[in-house]
This record gives structure tokens, sequence and C-alpha cells, in this order.
């Protein structure tokens, strides 16, 4: 037995004390001297006894080093014998197929199994107990890991663990027992966790993890509570697999109780007077069913009151009194508003390259004024904005030690804006096209947005330039200008053998005078010309250029209003974009019209992950003085981004002589959507399926409702790694005969 085995079990060895003179360390081979001594509680000089060198052993075998070591006298010279543990050479992951290896291998550094760390045999077996820990969050149960420990040269050892994954463990049965106001079906149906169906092998929903039943188990308890029954209880939840461990069985006890109606509600607490205010706020009025939903909301609803006011740590606790004779219950809303509060420091966190000033001038609750929780919400909403986060987060923090101060942490994480694509792309109108890009909406973390564009599909080719300054002044006015080039050809969409140029640069101002209007005025000077080809021109493009020639030009006026309150400009989930645009020529010009156009989107949260969403475009044009309206100033409808189900720009009046589209100078489209998570793909948000409901043509001068074309259909929008992606798949079903139908219409990288 070693002198340090003795030390640690009671000192049964013991020597004379005797004064240190020197210390020597032997047996190390990796760790220095230096780091002995550092941990060693003796020093020289020191008086040496059984009960202090008890305690030097102690203190070497804590660090973990060594796995053994022996202290021995040699006249007044302490000698310090160490065998050292085995450094970590390698770690090898074998068989895995459900993680990647790295992902795998950090969970082991977390244990803190890893190169260049020392070897410990526990250390091993808890890696091997985190691995599989990792599997069975995947359903894998059947999981097996063998570890082979191989010695190196040097006091060094090379670790292989071999993963046999086994098969996924799916659920065969959920029972639930003990419900009789509701079917088990029904309550089945609440559930994400599912036996398995024809769509398991994309949704995996029958695949078993504690997480998954956790939530599945809030869930059933509030579908109880919503429909009034205040007592439910989930008593008891077993969980058995079966013997090959690819069977899982899942059974639900519960106790509903009664379902209970509200008696009455009574305010309680410091209401600060505002009784009234805050029962206009209730959500359930007595004789309703009782709703925890409901009384969440209310609740809610009123510390958000109180935190508009200045009380940041408001809290409104229902307290039920429950009359189970009469199936009754009534609440006392206790309201304790705490101090009044406001903001000591607005803390900016997360933004590496965009510059503060950015994110804090959309920031509309002020340091050193009352706490405002409805400025803090809108703040975030116009954070959100922006476009350049992913995430936006504002969190309340106490000032320790000052009850009626916070600081306001607003964190954001940051997302790629800028891009500079070369690349190919193809829709089902453009066809093949070749874009080159470069924007940058957040020009060097300023909020300036720089874009330079090109683009050379078959039918529309384009190039642009434009640099927009969203707080041109401090205030908040923005400057825009633009320059750009245009071409359209219309052979390649059936609608002639023409082309037509655009070219023109512009100047734009926009003043908000609210926190979400913003009027816009600019000057912009267009010519366009219509290149013939050598086939068909339609009519109406050789009357105009017996009036105005091939080319002509103009210098145009625009003003515009625009209202935004949606709470995201990539994927929105709620709120409304309005924009009413107007431009016009100026007196004297060769050309002579005036063109309005009005978009109006509105997205109705249903719930967490559906939206509702409600479109409608509208457009007028009309010449002005005794010229004819340009032709090529129409509006189109049909395709991809208008009418669904029809083929692009093909809706609407037909030049009597040659019977091509011509578009109209009267534009409506509507649409409604009913947006949803792609299945399989949680909360990401730049992925989503919709079903839709289209409506919508052109006319020759006024619009005439009862001769819309409708179709309805499905489709998904995708903000791919290559650009945006829309496809939809659709259906007339409200056409007439001669009208052009596409069903399947695409859309990949394709530019403006």
């Amino acid at each position: 037995m070693s002198l340090a085995a003795l030390f640690v079990a009671g000192q049964a060895y013991a020597f004379d004390p005797f004064v240190v003179r020197d210390i020597r360390v032997e047996g190390l081979q990796r760790t220095e001297a230096g780091s002995v001594f550092g941990y060693l509680p003796i020093r020289v000089g020191d008086r040496v006894t059984d009960a202090n060198a008890a305690e030097a052993v102690k203190a070497l075998f804590a660090t973990g080093f060594f796995k053994d070591v022996r202290l021995s006298v040699e006249g007044e010279v302490l000698i310090v014998t160490v065998e050292e543990r085995p450094a970590i050479a390698s770690v090898d992951i074998s068989g895995s197929k459900e993680f990647e290896v790295e992902a795998l291998k950090k969970a082991l550094r977390d244990t803190g199994l890893a190169e260049a760390r020392i070897f410990d045999r526990s250390l091993l077996d808890r890696a091997e107990q985190e691995i599989k820990r990792q599997y069975l969050t995947r359903s894998k149960y059947s999981v097996k890991i063998t570890s082979t420990v191989t010695p190196l040269e040097r006091n060094r050892v090379g670790i292989a663990m071999a993963i046999e994954e086994g098969g996924d463990a799916r659920i065969a049965q959920i029972r639930i027992i003990g419900n009789r106001a509701f079917s088990e079906s029904q309550l089945l149906d609440q559930l994400k966790l599912t036996t398995p169906t024809w769509l398991s092998w994309y949704t995996k929903t029958d695949q078993y993890s504690r997480e998954k039943l956790a939530g599945d188990l809030e869930t059933l308890r509030s579908f109880y509570l919503n429909r009034g029954y205040l007592e439910f209880a989930l008593e008891s939840t077993q969980v058995s697999i079966d013997p090959d461990r690819e069977g899982v069985y899942v059974t639900l006890t519960i106790k509903e109780g009664e379902r209970f109606t509200v008696k009455d509600i009574q305010l309680g607490g410091n209401t600060l007077g505002r009784d009234d205010q805050f029962r206009k706020l209730f959500k359930l009025k007595p004789g309703d069913t009782f709703s925890g939903e409901k009384m969440t909301e209310t609740t809610k609803a009123i510390t958000e009151a109180l935190g508009a006011i200045g009380y940041a740590f408001a809290n409104a606790t229902p307290v039920p009194e429950i009359d189970r004779r009469k199936q009754e219950v009534a609440f006392t809303i206790n309201i304790d508003p705490g101090r009044r509060a406001y903001v000591r420091r607005v803390i900016i966190a997360g933004n590496q390259r965009t510059r503060d000033e950015v994110v804090r001038r959309e920031i509309r609750q002020f340091e050193g004024a009352w706490f405002d929780s409805e400025r803090i919400k809108l703040s975030r909403d116009r954070i959100e904005r922006l476009g350049y986060f992913q995430g936006v987060t504002i969190n309340t923090e106490p000032v320790p030690g000052t009850p009626d101060q916070v600081d306001l942490l607003v964190n954001v994480t940051e997302r790629q804006t800028g891009s500079f694509t070369f690349g190919v792309g193809f829709s089902s109108t453009e066809k093949f096209l070749i874009s080159a890009q470069i924007n940058e909406p957040n020009f060097l973390g300023t909020g300036n947005t720089m874009a330079v564009e090109v683009n050379t599909g078959e039918t529309q080719r384009a190039a642009s330039v434009s640099f927009i300054q969203p707080y041109y002044t401090p205030d908040g006015v923005s400057r825009s200008v633009d320059v750009y080039s245009r071409t359209f050809n219309a052979r390649n969409l059936g609608l002639g053998d023409y082309r037509l140029r655009s070219s023109g640069i512009g100047l734009r101002f926009g003043i908000p005078y609210t926190e979400l209007d913003r009027l816009n005025f600019g000057a912009i000077y267009e010519q366009n010309k219509i290149l013939p080809g050598g086939g068909q021109l339609p009519q109406r493009y050789v009357s105009h250029i017996a009036e105005y020639g091939e080319t002509s030009g103009a210098f145009l006026g625009t003003i515009g209003w625009a209202r935004d309150s949606r709470d995201s400009a990539l994927s929105p989930t709620r709120g409304r974009l309005q924009r009413l645009n107007l431009e016009a020529t100026f007196p004297g010009q060769e050309l002579s019209y005036a063109k309005a156009t009005y978009k109006h989107q509105w997205y109705l949260p249903i719930t967490k992950d559906y939206t509702l969403a409600l479109n409608a475009d509208v457009g007028y044009g009309r010449s002005l003085g005794d010229k004819t309206y340009p032709v090529f100033k129409n509006f189109y409808a049909g395709g991809i981004n208008s009418v669904r189900g029809f083929g692009p720009n093909s809706l609407g009046p037909e030049d009597p002589v040659d019977n091509l589209p011509i578009g109209g100078t009267a534009l409506f489209a509507a649409s409604a959507e009913f947006l949803f998570p792609l299945p399989g793909t949680g909360n990401d948000r730049t992925i989503r399926t919709f079903f839709f409901l289209d409506g919508g043509n052109v006319f020759e001068r006024t619009i005439d409702f009862t001769d819309l074309r409708y179709s309805f259909g499905v489709g998904l929008n995708w903000l791919s790694p290559i650009g945006p992606l829309k496809l939809s798949l659709g259906y007339p079903i409200a056409k007439k005969a001669g009208d052009d139908t596409q069903r399947v219409q695409f859309q990949i990288g394709a530019g403006f």
C-alpha cells in the first residue's frame, strides 16, 4: 500500500515531524514541476507532520492529473512521487448517421472528454451516457455504444467510440383513460405525438421524446381549462417500451373534474383608481364558461395597461373561489402595480456590424422617461421591420439598489443582409435568365441601402443603381436616388413583336408624420422607346408611334402615402401595409397622363402558426388634355405575381385587329392566402406554404366586378440561399373561352 493511501486511510503510517529544506518531484512526463509546486500546500521551510502530509496528498489527487501520489522523506528532503493519468490523444466516433460527428464531439467536450484533456474512465462513462441521451431525443432507444481505449506512447490514449444506432422507437399506442366529456379520438387530435401515419416519415410525429410528450401534456391541460374544467388533473403518465426497444406505449390517466361557469369577477388590491378601465379589459363575464386562455389574456391586458403608465413590474393575480355544488367559480383579480419605474439606460447588444445609432433611432422608449410598455413594443416592431435582424428581443432589467429604475436591454441577432451574386435562374415567365447583383440594405452598417443590379431575362432585362438613405435628416426624412434602364420583350409572352425600353433617373423624399405613416414625393425623368421587330406589331402601338414617334419622354412628378404596421418586413404574421401612389406628367410635356395605384396587404394571425393574408391592388390611368394615354403605361394581370392560374399578362382587353392582349387603364386584383408552416420546418419563417383564392382583371376604362377571373390553389414561398422562390399550382374557376390558363407557375432567382 502506498504512503498516500495510508495517509488517506487515517494516518496508519507515521514519521517524525521535520522541517523541509528541499522538495523534489519524480515521475513527471507531461506536467510541469511548477504545476505540482503550485498545488502542493507544503513549502520549503514548512514543518511537515502526518496531518499536513495527508492534506498534501489529497490536494494533488484533487487536481485529477494523477492516479497515484506518494510522499517519502530522504533526510530533510520531501520527495513527491507521482504517476500521471494518460492524456487523450484522439477521439474517434464511427457509425453515426443521425448526428454529425462534430456535433457529438462538441457534446463530449462539454462533459470534459476531448483531445489534450486528462483521461478519466468516469469521464468516458459520462460521455457515453451523454451520447445516448442525444439519441434518446431522436427516439433511438436501442442505440449501443462500444468504447475502446488504446494506450499510446508518451502516456497517451486513443479513444474510439463505435455507435450502433438501431431503429427508431415508434409510438405503437397512445391511450387516454378517465375521459368522459370528450372522446379519446378528440383528445388524441390535440396531441402532436401520433401513431404512425402515411406522412410520419416526414413529420416524425410518431417518434417519442420526453420533450414532445411534455408539450402535449400542456396542450391537453389547456384544452380542458379553456372549456371550463378548472380542476382538471393529470393523475399519471406511463411510458413503456417493448423488448426490442422500437415500440413505445403511452398511457395517460386524467381526472376531468366538473365544468365550471363564471359567477363573478371582481378587482382587488391597488387598482390606482382605474377600475373602470380594467373592467373593460375583461375577456370573461358572469355566465361564461370558464376559459384559462381568456383569463390569461385578461391578466396580461391589465399588466400591459399598467406597464403603459410606468409600472414595469406590475402583477395581476386571479384568485378563484370555487362553489363545487353549483359548479360556479368567482374570481378576484388582485392587482399589485409595484413601484412606478423609469428607464435609466437603453443598452444595445448583439450588433456586430450595425451601428448603435441604426438601432437606437428606431427606439421610441427614451432614457430618463417613464417606462412605457406600448412604446417598447412599438420599438421592437420598428427594429424588426428594418429587415437587418433575424431576432429582436427587449428585456427589462432592474437597476440594483434602485427600485424605481430599470434598464432596457435590446438584444439583436444579425442576419446576412448584403449579397454579391452572379448566377442563373429560370421561371415560367422569364425562361432562362442571368443576373448579377450587389445589394446591401445595411451598407457599412449605416442602415443605408446600396444596390446595383443587372438582369438579363428573355422577357425582362434591367439594369439599375439606387441609393436610399432612410435617415437623410435626423428627423427621419428619407432620400432615394434611382437610375434605371428596363427592356420588355413582348414577343416572349405572345403580346406582339416589339421591345419596349424605358430609362430614367429620379429623386424621391419621404417624410414620416406618424410612427407608421410616411408621405413621399419626388421627380423622375423617363424616356420610353418602342423597338418594332420584324413581325406583327399590335395596332395600338402602331397608333402610338404615329402620334408620338418611336421615342417619347417626359418629366414626372410623384406623390404617395405609405402606412406599415407589419411585425416583419420579411415574413409578416400580423399588421397591414398600405401604399397609395400618384404619378403625373408636368404640363407641356410630350406625354400627358396621370396614373394612380393602391396596394393593401393585411395579415391576421389566427394562431401562432397560422396566418390569413388579404391582398388587393387597384390601379387607374388617364390621359391629360387631348392626347391619348400612352399604351406602354397600361396595367396587366395574370401570372404568379397577379391572378395565378392564368398566363402572365394575358388577362384583359385584346386588340380588335390582331387579338393580342394590350392591358388596360384600370386594374383590380385581390387574393386571400391561408399561410401555414411547411410540415417539418418548425418555426422557420423563411419558408411558408399557403392556400390561395385569387380574383382580378384589367379593363379598358372602369372596373367591372362582373367580369373578374378567379382561381384557387396551393403555393410555396421560400427565401432560399439562391434568391426568392415562388411556386403555385392554380386552378381557374371563373374563366372564359380564349383565356390563357397556366396551372403550374414558378419563379426562381428572378430579379425585379
